[in-house]
């Protein structure tokens, strides 16, 4: 055996979990992702999707999808830099950023490359970038990458945000980036810490949001915590994915021409990835449409999430500070943690784990997520099994 792969043998966490039969890793879905999926043969109640608004499924974007694809074919064969640029991709980006309140907008391949690709050629050696402990993975790596000086502030904590803001040099550029939804836990940034209001213009710094989690649940028709909280003017960058409620492949940064202009032409996971699918990028207008003409579909998903809320509160879960379709359900044990998903599942309830490194141990959870299309009577299920399994593993009384 090879020197590296004498390294990496050491690693058998994974081989552990599957011997334990607890493992809870790439499960096979049978089926369209929906409020119910087939896995092994067998119907789950899904709740573990990030399909906000269930529009994967929805006829009018497959039929958008499938159309695109047969006019444009399957692929673009090229960056958007050469070759790679189609005339709906011109089209979703200006709508894009009408939709969001930004001059401009830059589709990317996935979101995670947005965030990488922005995060780490926006500011130079001796500038800062100022980020919630909290933010989403690609964000640190976008962060890492970017020869700035990295400064992490305490999550959702404007005085620890005030005291790092002091330590950098005035006449140097600061970016603040943080989540507008936090994706593990779920709760919101506030007003300040979203547009860190007050603090961006005291210390005159850039502001970043990642509204990946936000986009299609919050604002008017779904534009977002920015549009939310009134504070879209403040915000220098307002990011989105394509994975969620939009229901397809991709990302966008939204911003003005100036940064728009730069980032078009220096963000290597821009210039050096292929273009988003035709596919793709079809069925995001479809699902603008949607969003645009149901609201009905937001209404509906704050329904069941405020039940669900209500509910896992009345059955003695801790929940946190979430009040969003993410609902954290700590269980703070990683062994546990990992129990509780096979049983859950084993019972027909699909639900992610998220245990250490990701979070501390201390820290673990299960993450259940809801969409528009999910019923009250499948979170009443959903409650009803949750309820049993944490009594089972002495979680909640």
């Amino acid at each position: 055996m090879k020197l590296l792969q004498a390294k990496l043998a050491k690693y058998d966490a994974p081989q552990k979990a599957k011997a334990a039969g607890v493992y809870p890793y790439f499960r096979k879905i049978e089926s369209e992702q929906d409020t119910e999926v087939l896995i092994n043969g067998k119907k789950v109640l899904m709740f573990g999707s990030n399909s906000y608004l269930g529009l994967t499924n929805h006829p009018k974007v497959i039929e958008a999808a499938v159309a695109a694809t047969k006019k444009y074919g399957t692929g673009c064969a090229g960056s958007r830099f050469l070759n790679g640029t189609l005339d709906i991709h011109i089209a979703l980006e200006d709508r894009l950023a009408k939709f969001v309140g930004k001059d401009e907008a830059i589709i990317y391949s996935t979101g995670f490359q947005v965030n990488l690709g922005v995060a780490s050629c926006l500011t130079g050696r001796e500038d800062y970038i100022l980020w919630d402990e909290l933010d989403h993975a690609s964000i640190i790596e976008g962060c890492r990458l970017s020869m700035s000086k990295k400064i992490k502030y305490k999550h959702n904590d404007m005085e620890s945000l005030e005291k790092k803001l002091q330590m950098c040099d005035p006449d140097k550029v600061k970016l603040i980036i943080t989540d507008g939804v936090f994706s593990m836990e779920g709760d919101v940034a506030t007003q300040r810490a979203n547009v860190t209001d007050e603090l961006a213009k005291k210390y005159n710094a850039a502001v970043y949001v990642d509204e990946a989690h936000g986009i299609g649940v919050f604002g008017n028709q779904g534009r977002g915590t920015c549009d939310h909280f009134g504070v879209t003017k403040d915000v220098d960058l307002i990011m989105g994915t394509f994975s969620k409620s939009f229901a397809a492949l991709g990302g966008f940064i939204a911003t003005d021409s100036v940064t728009a202009n730069y980032l078009r032409h220096n963000s290597r996971s821009y210039i050096f990835s292929a273009s988003i699918t035709p596919a793709s990028t079809a069925a995001v207008n479809a699902a603008l449409d949607i969003m645009e003409s149901e609201p009905e579909r937001i209404e509906h998903l704050w329904k069941v999430t405020n039940y669900a809320l209500d509910g896992f509160r009345n059955i003695g879960c801790e929940i946190g500070h979430t009040s969003t379709p993410i609902i954290p359900l700590f269980i703070r044990d990683n062994d546990k943690t990992f129990a509780v998903t096979r049983d859950l599942l084993e019972d027909g309830i699909f639900v992610n784990p998220v245990v250490s490194p990701a979070v501390p141990s201390q820290d673990t959870l299960i993450r259940f997520s809801l969409m528009a299309t999910h019923t009250i009577e499948q979170v009443d299920r959903a409650l009803e099994c949750i309820q049993k399994v944490f009594k089972k593993y002495d979680i909640i009384k």
